[in-house]
């Protein structure tokens, strides 16, 4: 946490730790508050008993989940399947906390790239990814199933991992 310029007593609170079962229903929460397109139980369910290339974690504040974040690991590169933080706890930089755990996670695997897809239309979404190293390498037309919203796929280079697993 101390990549941030602004170490907050409140950000002690946060803990990360490994998504399990027994998550999902707060998870869905935070997904519902989070995106028009909610994900739906069974296929948390699915990326968490059968995607062996699938990792997840959960966000807690004060013992509860407020954020999770997922990827897919496939040889040197990771994709990030979902990131999200629920409405009332935005704005503090939590987000960036959560990318960054996810992304040293990722590196912390060996992974030398990282990928996502974002809305176009997601201008506070896409800062928070430049100023954490994604770049523009292309569109994706129609992505989105909900108003056919094309999405900007963005890469970033992660640094060998130094440091310690959280």
């Amino acid at each position: 946490m101390n990549e941030l310029n602004h170490h907050r007593p409140e950000d002690e609170a946060l803990s990360f730790r490994l998504m399990v079962l027994d998550d999902i229903p707060e998870v869905m929460a935070v997904e519902h508050d989070a995106f028009s397109l909610p994900w739906t139980e069974g296929a948390f369910r699915n990326e968490l008993t059968m995607n062996h290339f699938a990792k997840y974690m959960v966000m807690e504040y004060e013992g509860q989940i407020i954020g999770y974040a997922g990827m897919w690991t496939i040889v040197d590169e990771a994709h990030i399947t979902n990131i999200a933080l629920l409405g009332a706890y935005r704005g503090r930089k939590w987000g960036e906390l959560l990318l960054s755990e996810l992304m040293k996670t990722a590196a912390y695997m060996g992974m030398e790239r990282i990928t996502l897809e974002v809305r176009v239309s997601n201008v506070i979404a896409r800062g928070l990814y430049e100023k954490k190293g994604f770049q523009p390498a292309g569109i994706r037309k129609g992505y989105y199933s909900d108003n056919q919203e094309d999405a900007l796929i963005m890469w970033a280079e992660l640094p060998p991992y130094r440091g310690q697993a959280t």
